[in-house]
């Protein structure tokens, strides 16, 4: 029997806006747990992005604070950096963001990569 994956899932500095949003939509949190453990158990849900450069994933995520289901509730994007490591990028609300451009998702995960490479003191 082996053994399952342990998947890794942590946030990109630009995710932490999820505290900002949490201040409108107070059950954000209860809403992205969910999508955390699938992740952690290395489901993949939502639709590839292509043309990005990297794995990146767009998931649509229902708000129970607007009346709208999940066309309008939350966009979340996450990129799978390696076969147990998920990077969740950025989460928006649909009325605030209608779309992402490949190259701020690019420059998302840049940034990400070099806070990881600079020296820690």
């Amino acid at each position: 029997m082996t053994e399952p994956l342990i998947i890794q899932v942590e946030a990109a500095p630009v995710f932490n806006r999820i505290r900002t949003l949490a201040k409108k939509y107070r059950n954000i949190r209860r809403h992205i747990q969910p999508i955390i453990e699938q992740l952690e158990l290395g489901e993949l849900p939502g639709d590839l992005i292509s043309g990005v450069g990297y794995e990146v994933f767009k998931l649509r995520v229902k708000n129970s604070d607007v009346q709208k289901g999940k066309s309008g509730g939350y966009r979340l994007l996450y990129y799978v950096k390696t076969a147990t490591r998920i990077i969740l990028l950025t989460i928006y609300t649909k009325s605030e963001q209608v779309v992402i451009a490949r190259e701020d998702i690019r420059n998302i995960i840049t940034d990400y990569e070099q806070r990881l490479d600079e020296p820690t003191t």
